[in-house]
């Protein structure tokens, strides 16, 4: 880079000039947000809304921090010295790269030599792609010869090499000997680029959702609509993104046509201008917006008790001003979407629902498979201290970024399929779609193998001969869990990628006459609310909620002929596929939430015989029902909890419906092979159900031979629901009444029945 240092210095003054302009015209749009943002959080808060979509499989709980997930010695190109040298590289599960000097260094706590942010890079393995992929971002205005074009970059030691090309960050080399070895570095730097673009986006804080609202409304402030390939990174790199935008085209202009030298000198000048500009930018950025954030902290307290005393008042003037600009732009926005959007919108699914749900059944069979490798090796060995490494390993299984990669690769051909989208609908980055699915994935591998861990527990195997059949068991029913989960993940990532895709036409369709008349409902919203009620985010929700209803449509169909083993949810999902997650209680940490409106009406059966058994699943955790109410946690599960009545004269076995709400959920689908043991299970609840609701009706008139027995034993009651079950007893209640027709002896009969039901409940509870 020597001899251009008087041009890298006439950098700095335009960086930060743009950077002050930027964050002066942003500003305004972040503090709008944020105190919208703020009101929503506060608006959740208040009514305790919670995930309504369930899951089935356990929420892994997050891994703790610094955890290494991958490390390996590394041929790497020392820019500074242009010269190769042995570097030590550790990927943690922050998913940065540093790059140590030895190993021995990295063994003991120096700092890296080199700390590599891989957000919004592209990693290659082949010289040719990466020469491609420089060119286009070093506008050479001088041109070159065909001996400089044909001058390699970088001249490999090795025969395989991996670049790690960044956009405003000088570019990293590395060489391997051997492919195997080329194949793992390049799987595991991907899975770095991949959660360091979206990790921060799926965060769901309040001042998050503020700032990309912010960068949205600021781009469609200069005609900039859809996806942004350069949102990823958190705030600092994003808002830095957004400044190099409009900065780098004045480098250009200013810089390239004054360089002098060999073309391989001058690019490698050019990608050091832009990695120091872009370095001052971003601190500048960061102490920009760190201010403009503190501004907005201490202006949502000045808010707060507004909104939390007037949130009726808040929602009914929102709501009626929703009505006034639905009034004007449904119309139009109607019939954009009927002509310009409807008609494709299932021609899209399909483009998206093959790779994507190739890539889930992909992780489906791997978990399959690794498992069967594990029965397979027991079942050679009958060695239980090698069966607990083997499971220990499974447990690594999603951070195997080689054995995961056949998966993530199964989703990249939507690059391909997706291609008239660019001329369509003006859609040119794909990658948001792709990189977010493959998260996803490896996320359901996470609770897959948590699942299956929590099911199964080598070291409490009591006898060797049954543990093959158990181990079968559980990946099964994991693996029912993991179709189910599948599915409604795939059904919001095709909601989200439809919208994505169509949304950007209908805004920019609908800006030139509708935007212009926003301004004028402004007066319709009352002057106390002005701050957090904001007349574009309004008429954005409409725009996002006509073109929801459609979305929902195709989706829907699309479930209902069962494409892609895509799930209905209004259909059961057999009782075994989820019978074990009631006995497990949410790990505090997890994702996995209860629905706060909308309890989930799966039932779980659970027998004394299965319990029992050796056969059985191995259960970490026991079920701890009273626990969880006292947690505050609704219990979003029915479960049918087995009750032996005493009687003298003949002893029965019956089952009690046990649920904590009559409100309902739509319930997961049956799997064809288990529709007749569901029918056939439907039927013994109904005969069940009959059996309680006569006991309940021979109690109600004999309210004083029991009233004291009931208060004294467990002060609890029957209460007959809306569906004909007999809900959960927990409540204390003193006031039933006991009776029927026969005399004294049968009275005697019911009473004895009816306390004894109660001690077993109440013991099992």
């Amino acid at each position: 880079r020597r001899g251009h240092g008087g041009k890298r210095a006439e950098t700095g003054p335009c960086a930060r000039g743009k950077t002050e302009a930027v964050i002066k015209n942003f500003s305004p749009h972040y503090r709008r947000q944020y105190a919208v943002a703020f009101c929503r959080h506060v608006q959740r808060e208040l009514e305790q809304h919670r995930d309504s979509q369930s899951q089935f499989l356990k929420s892994k709980p997050p891994v703790e921090a610094g955890t290494v997930l991958y490390e390996t010695e590394v041929l790497h190109f020392a820019e500074d010295l242009k010269k190769w040298k042995d570097r030590y590289v550790v990927v943690k599960n922050d998913y940065t790269v540093d790059c140590f000097e030895t190993k021995e260094a990295y063994q003991k706590g120096a700092s890296p030599k080199y700390h590599i942010l891989p957000a919004g890079g592209k990693v290659l393995t082949s010289e040719e792609d990466y020469n491609l992929l420089s060119d286009k971002h070093f506008p050479d205005p001088v041109g070159s010869n065909e001996k400089e074009a044909a001058q390699a970059f970088v001249q490999l030691p090795k025969e395989f090499p991996v670049y790690l090309w960044q956009p405003y960050f000088r570019h990293s080399y590395y060489c391997f000997p051997e492919p195997g070895a080329q194949k793992q570095f390049s799987a595991a730097l991907n899975d770095c680029v991949r959660h360091s673009n979206h990790d921060f986006l799926k965060q769901t804080t309040y001042e998050v959702e503020a700032f990309l609202e912010a960068i949205q409304f600021f781009r469609q402030e200069k005609g900039h609509y859809g996806t942004w390939e350069m949102i990823t990174g958190n705030e600092k790199q994003i808002l830095s993104n957004l400044v190099m935008e409009e900065l780098l085209p004045n480098l250009q202009t200013m810089i390239l046509p004054k360089m002098k030298g060999k073309r391989n000198d001058r690019k490698r000048a050019w990608f050091g201008i832009v990695e120091e500009t872009y370095g001052l930018v971003q601190q500048q950025v960061s102490e920009e917006l760190s201010t403009l954030k503190e501004e907005c902290r201490d202006f949502a307290k000045t808010l707060e008790g507004t909104i939390r005393s007037d949130m009726d008042q808040i929602l009914n003037s929102k709501n009626f001003l929703a009505g006034k600009i639905k009034a004007t732009v449904s119309e139009p926005a109607q019939k954009c979407c009927t002509e310009n959007i409807q008609p494709f919108l299932t021609s899209i699914l399909e483009e998206l629902m093959g790779p994507v749900s190739s890539g889930f059944t992909e992780v489906h069979s791997l978990f399959d498979k690794e498992v069967n490798e594990i029965i397979q090796n027991f079942q050679k060995t009958n060695d239980t201290t090698k069966l607990k490494e083997n499971v220990d390993q499974l447990m690594t299984l999603p951070f195997n970024s080689v054995k995961m990669e056949p998966c993530y690769l199964k989703v990249n051909l939507l690059q391909e399929l997706l291609q008239d989208l660019k001329s369509r609908f003006k859609v040119y980055h794909i990658d948001f779609v792709v990189q977010r699915t493959q998260n996803f994935m490896q996320e359901l591998m996470e609770n897959a193998v948590y699942t299956f861990e929590q099911l199964f527990s080598p070291s409490r195997q009591a006898d060797s001969a049954k543990v093959a059949t158990t181990i079968e068991k559980v990946k099964l029913r994991v693996l029912k869990q993991y179709d189910y989960d599948s599915s409604t993940v795939r059904k919001k990532i095709f909601q989200e990628a439809l919208i994505q895709i169509t949304l950007p036409t209908m805004q920019k369709t609908l800006a030139s006459t509708c935007k212009p008349e926003l301004q004028k409902y402004e007066q319709f919203i009352f002057a106390d609310y002005t701050s957090v009620i904001q007349v574009e985010n309004v008429y954005e929700e409409i725009l996002y909620q006509t073109l929801l209803e459609e979305t929902l449509k195709v989706i829907k169909e699309a479930a209902i002929l069962k494409k892609h083993n895509l799930f209905e949810d209004n259909l059961n999902l057999p009782c075994e596929s989820v019978s074990s997650l009631t006995d497990l209680k949410t790990p505090s940490g997890s994702a996995q939430t209860t629905p706060a409106k909308k309890p989930s009406s799966t039932r779980a059966e659970i027998s004394d015989t299965e319990t029992q058994s050796d056969e059985t699943l191995i259960v970490t955790e026991k079920i701890s029902w009273e626990k969880d109410r006292g947690d505050g946690k609704s219990l979003d599960k029915e479960a049918v909890v087995p009750v032996n009545v005493a009687d003298n004269q003949a002893s029965t076995s019956e089952k009690v419906i046990v649920t904590d709400s009559s409100e309902k959920q739509d319930s997961p689908p049956y799997t064809p092979k288990k529709q007749e043991a569901a029918e056939e299970e439907l039927t013994s609840q109904n005969e069940d159900t009959e059996k309680a609701e006569f006991v309940e009706k021979e109690l109600k008139t004999q309210q004083g031979a029991v009233e004291e027995k009931v208060t004294s034993e467990t002060k609890t009651t029957v209460k007959t629901g809306n569906n004909k079950h007999v809900h959960y007893l927990g409540r204390s209640d003193n006031n039933l009444e006991v009776g029927g027709p026969g005399g004294e002896k049968q009275v005697h009969w019911w009473v004895n029945n009816f306390c004894s039901f109660l001690e077993v409940s109440y013991s099992y509870l």
